[in-house]
């Protein structure tokens, strides 16, 4: 059973920088793929970016800008969400997900058909 767990959020100030963390109840993850997703309030959410569990090639949206790096460390069993420059506009829930489908499949993969989804943690960012 996949139960992934987030952390990491908290109140931060614009222009510092936040690691959110993941693991899958911390024995490492079972799925091909593991992402990132946020959700601001009054929007859809939105992928952040995705990689490889077995092999570490990720993928971002070309629609984001490079502040977002996705990095795994298979020793520590554990996915990272590195975000730099913060905005109050990346303020959001941001939500640790997993799914069998490869890393660039996701870009045609509906959120509501990811195989598996974090409690989310969420992320405030002041000006």
């Amino acid at each position: 059973q996949v139960r992934l767990v987030e952390s990491g959020g908290g109140l931060v100030q614009a222009g510092d920088s936040l690691r959110l963390s993941c693991t899958d109840s911390g024995r490492g993850f079972s799925t091909e793929s593991v992402g990132w997703y946020r959700q601001a309030p009054g929007k859809e959410r939105e992928l952040l970016a995705t990689i490889s569990w077995r092999t570490g090639r990720t993928f971002y949206p070309d629609s984001l800008k490079a502040r977002f790096t996705i990095s795994r460390d298979s020793a520590k069993k554990m996915v990272y969400l590195q975000v730099s420059s913060l905005k109050p506009e990346d303020t959001a829930i941001y939500y640790c997900v997993a799914d069998p489908a490869d890393p660039e499949s996701w870009r045609l993969l509906p959120w509501h058909e990811i195989d598996y989804w974090g409690q989310g943690t969420q992320v405030s960012v002041s000006p």
